[in-house]
């Protein structure tokens, strides 16, 4: 039973370092669009998101991608009034009018 347990541990611990991080990204390199500055941003598997979603008919394939909702763009990075308190992101689909985004990175506005 102790090996089982160790063997379990083991197996975690190694999940953990085979799990790459996702990390912020320089808002200059959002190629796909403007950032968006989005109010939530969640897993697409996420009941909340999962749910939004099917109400919109939207299938996504990838359901750890992060989604973007009720989001709106921030066009100009570093000029004054334009800034984002909540959560700024690079989203590959911004198609649904602020609704949500799909694929979405979050990024640094300072970067």
């Amino acid at each position: 039973m102790q090996f089982t347990r160790l063997a379990s541990l083991a197996a975690l611990a190694t999940l953990a370092v085979a799990t790459p991080t996702r990390r912020n990204e320089p808002a200059s390199q959002c190629n796909t669009g403007p950032v968006q500055c989005c109010n939530s941003v969640q897993k697409a598997d996420s009941e909340s998101v999962a749910g939004l979603l099917s109400l919109l008919g939207i299938v996504v394939q990838d359901v750890n991608a992060l989604v973007g909702v009720t989001c709106s763009p921030i066009s100009v990075i570093g000029v004054g009034g334009d800034s984002c308190s909540a959560n700024p992101v690079c989203c590959e689909n911004n198609s649904f009018n602020g609704i949500v985004a799909l694929g979405c990175v979050p990024v640094d506005l300072s970067l």
